[in-house]
């Protein structure tokens, strides 16, 4: 097993006269859930992006599972999982039939795709379609699909973007278990007490740089604050907007 799960180093990508990625560089641990905390336009989801192996970087390294992320390799396909910041499901299919969909491009059992469902608490919407779930029933689908093929590591772009705080807490309880099992999560997101909540370590970003990179907890120690909206204060001298 290689030593991190994931290793960026040196990561830009350059659009026009944006700079959305500027040297970027973090390490994963295994089991780990870490995060990517920052505002929007951040450089949050470029980055994940590039570490995915869905975007070419215009100078540094990716690797994740001990592999080059980029040319993107068949083989890590099958070893990870995405969920995009946009949902994209089938149109007009029910959640079984999205789950069963995603579960046959990796061979995987229909009865597995069932169970997914079960771990995501939709087996009472099997039969609905997808323009028919909630916000947080469709988040909670686009999860199952994205684990369906029982992926080694997970990443999440902002997931619980748009929710209410009860469907938040509630997908937060599915994240918990998803990396309670060993899976390794890497989530972005722009909520604070989202990173705080679930986070091993968190990558503080901003202008598409990272700022900080610790324990949210120690983030706020060593600094001698009282929050991370406090921390990047201190990091940036201006507040924090989600």
């Amino acid at each position: 097993m290689p030593e991190n799960a994931i290793r960026a180093e040196g990561l830009r990508k350059r659009y026009g006269e944006t700079q959305a990625v500027d040297g970027v560089s973090f390490e994963v641990e295994h089991g780990e859930f870490y995060g990517i905390l920052g505002p929007n336009g951040a450089g949050k989801t470029t980055t994940m992006e590039i570490v995915e192996g869905l975007r070419e970087p215009d100078e540094g390294t990716a690797q994740i599972l001990g592999l080059p992320s980029w040319p993107r390799d068949r083989g890590l396909l099958r070893r990870i999982g995405v969920q995009l910041q946009a949902s994209a499901f089938f149109e007009r299919l029910t959640a079984r039939e999205q789950i069963h969909t995603f579960a046959a491009l990796y061979d995987i059992p229909a009865s597995r795709a069932d169970n997914m469902l079960e771990t995501v608490g939709l087996t009472d919407k099997a039969g609905t379609r997808e323009d028919k779930l909630s916000g947080g029933q469709a988040q909670r689908l686009s999860i199952a699909c994205a684990l369906v093929h029982d992926p080694e590591l997970v990443f999440l772009d902002e997931p619980t973007t748009g929710l209410d705080p009860q469907a938040r807490r509630n997908l937060w309880d599915l994240l918990r278990k998803i990396n309670s099992e060993g899976r390794t999560v890497v989530l972005t997101t722009h909520y604070m007490d989202e990173a705080e909540t679930l986070c091993d370590r968190v990558a503080v970003m901003d202008n598409g740089k990272v700022l900080r990179v610790g324990p949210p907890q120690d983030l706020v120690q060593e600094l001698g604050v009282s929050t991370l909206e406090d921390v990047f204060l201190q990091l940036t001298g201006r507040e924090y907007r989600e």
